[in-house]
């Protein structure tokens, strides 16, 4: 439509019947009319990403997580005690291991504490939780989290009030492995150890506890699974059928079984390492990890004064086909859902400055991923290695069910921290790679994330921090996110001031006294990780008092700053008593002392 009337005004020009310079002047006003009615119905589609929460290997939560990630470190490991005693298994020779039944591999990523759960607090008796998956327990702790870390409280869907409209949030999770029950003592006759892998119920729990009455869904489509989790809760916000969704992914490693599956079909590598993009790479080792976000429309997420994490521009997904062999992965098919996520976000691949890529580190898989990639880009654009490109999977192995996610998160934190980091095992590419023909290069070292500053169409400006998030399901499911870094817009917001005239009442509460005493420690952790100003005390206050949910153990200290405020959590951990305008309590103390049930 647009390409007929600019040819129209054009032969009107030449016609004479329209002068040269208004002819020329109305063509641009019409392709500038074109791209922000494009701009205007992409931004009508952009997802706030509104809260954060996961557990990796050797990362017992996010900001762990990116330690691990900013220093370069290798969480593999070989399997530990608590899983399975791997010498009874391991038979070095790769090509021999599968043939005996016996694996090659006696690594992995490893969450710790798998095993753990405390049921009463997620109102389960102690007698189910014994048979739940601990995959299904390990998800509904990390969505409280996510919850928590959004500053949204279960009250607020508990009541009997809340209307469905209020409680339409959507749960969605990728799971994929369900070996738990392969310990089961059904066979042994004690149906007492009968234990429960249904899939659904990980999903089904969350939105249970919560009271959600969104949708509620498992995903499996192998690696590719917490990527399509997250593409099919943007769907359901966009389309109106929830109003906030949960989506991530989680996966464990329970059984021995895996290990020996694995084995036989070479799927894992026989060195203990993911070498995504590196030289000599012959297949990953599986990694655990369980993490969500939670989303909300962006312009909802805005208007509520939500925290952004990030915009999710674009996500797509697609099935490869049929081609040489089920586990062969189609190029074309990659080059095609990471070019739909394109056009639908419509940005320009230029503007793109990180992919996280699957990246699984083998000879086969990484160059059929660049070769994709590649011809996405090059649809748009001829430049070359203007993009970093790395895989978390280095680092943590590969997540599968959690990959999605996992990768998901590292972007955002990228972005929080405004730094890119690097991606190990790829001093030396894969020789079958010839990156200086392509629009990428491996990002080896930590470096500031550098907003571009490009000339695209003719519109030369510094453009946001943008990056593609791929995953690519065995079986030939693909999917593809794009994100782009939230820039607020430049307002006057009303400050609350707060000082010795105007203190703050900073509040804490927990379950037992032990958990109270960590919840003081993790407050101070933060002021001091995100180095908070007297100006974030307004902000801490609100959080803290609307944000959380009220529990036994009370604390409350009246502040007028920062400093004041870690100056009296520091002596209250100490053990002094006495502190001034500091008060523990709990929740039967209503009635004595006001001041300490306000908030949770």
């Amino acid at each position: 439509m647009k390409q007929d009337v600019i040819r129209s005004v054009l032969r009107k020009v030449k016609e004479g019947s329209i002068p040269k310079e208004a002819g020329v002047e109305l063509c641009y006003e019409i392709k500038n009319m074109n791209e922000r009615a494009s701009t205007q119905t992409a931004a009508s589609k952009d997802i706030a990403i509104i809260g954060l929460a996961g557990r990796y290997p050797q990362a017992a939560n996010i900001d762990e997580f990116w330690q691990n990630l900013k220093k370069g470190k290798d969480c593999i490991s070989e399997i530990p005690p608590d899983r399975w005693e791997w010498q009874q298994y391991f038979h070095p020779g790769r090509y021999e291991a599968g043939d005996e039944g016996k694996s090659y591999s006696k690594w992995g990523g490893f969450l710790d504490h798998v095993d753990r759960f405390d049921p009463l607090f997620f109102s389960v008796s102690p007698r189910e939780a014994e048979v739940m998956d601990p995959q299904e327990r390990l998800f509904l702790e990390v969505a409280w989290e996510v919850m928590e870390d959004a500053g949204y409280t279960r009250n607020m869907f508990q009541t009997s009030q809340a209307d469905d409209e209020m409680n339409r949030v959507g749960v969605f999770v990728g799971a994929t492995w369900q070996e738990y029950q392969l310990y089961s003592g059904f066979f042994d006759g004690n149906n007492d150890a009968i234990l429960s892998t249904n899939a659904h119920n990980i999903a089904n729990r969350v939105s249970y506890f919560f009271n959600f009455k969104g949708s509620s869904l498992t995903v499996d489509t192998a690696c590719s699974s917490s990527l399509t989790a997250i593409h099919l809760a943007c769907e359901s916000l966009l389309h109106g059928v929830n109003r906030m969704a949960i989506a991530g992914g989680v996966n464990l490693s329970l059984h021995p079984n895996k290990y020996l599956y694995l084995s036989k079909f070479q799927f894992v590598s026989s060195k203990g390492r993911c070498e995504s993009f590196g030289k000599g790479g012959d297949g990953y080792v599986p990694g655990e990890g369980v993490g969500a976000v939670l989303l909300k429309p962006l312009s909802q997420a805005i208007a509520d004064g939500d925290q952004i994490y990030g915009v999710i521009k674009a996500t797509a997904i697609n099935h490869g086909g049929k081609t040489n062999g089920y586990t062969v992965p189609n190029p074309r098919a990659q080059a095609s859902v990471i070019g739909k996520a394109l056009k639908e976000a419509g940005i320009d691949p230029r503007a793109i400055s990180y992919i996280e890529a699957h990246g699984t580190g083998t000879s086969l898989g990484d160059p059929i991923e660049i070769t994709g990639l590649t011809k996405a880009f090059q649809e748009f654009t001829n430049d070359k290695q203007f993009c970093a490109i790395g895989s978390v999977k280095s680092n943590i192995g590969h997540g599968e069910s959690a990959a999605g996610i996992a990768g998901v998160t590292k972007v955002l934190l990228q972005l929080k921290h405004r730094q890119l980091v690097p991606s190990l095992h790829s001093r030396i590419l894969n020789p079958n790679i010839d990156f200086r023909t392509t629009p990428f290069f491996v990002q080896q070292e930590v470096a500031e994330w550098k907003r571009p500053l490009l000339g695209i169409n003719g519109d030369t400006r510094e453009y946001p921090r943008i990056a593609g998030i791929s995953s690519f399901g065995a079986g030939g499911s693909n999917a593809h996110v794009v994100i782009e870094e939230y820039i607020p817009p430049e307002r006057n917001r009303p400050q609350i001031a707060i000082s010795a005239q105007n203190p703050a009442l900073i509040v804490l509460s927990a379950k037992d006294e032990e958990r109270l005493r960590e919840q003081v420690e993790r407050l101070l952790s933060a002021v001091d990780r995100e180095r908070f100003s007297d100006a974030s005390l307004a902000d801490i206050a609100y959080t803290l008092q609307v944000g959380r949910e009220a529990m036994d153990q009370r604390l409350a200290v009246i502040v007028g700053s920062i400093k004041e405020l870690e100056e009296k959590l520091t002596r209250h951990l100490e053990g002094q008593e006495g502190i001034e305008e500091l008060y523990r309590g709990t929740g039967e103390s209503r009635q004595r002392d006001r001041r300490i049930i306000c908030g949770g």
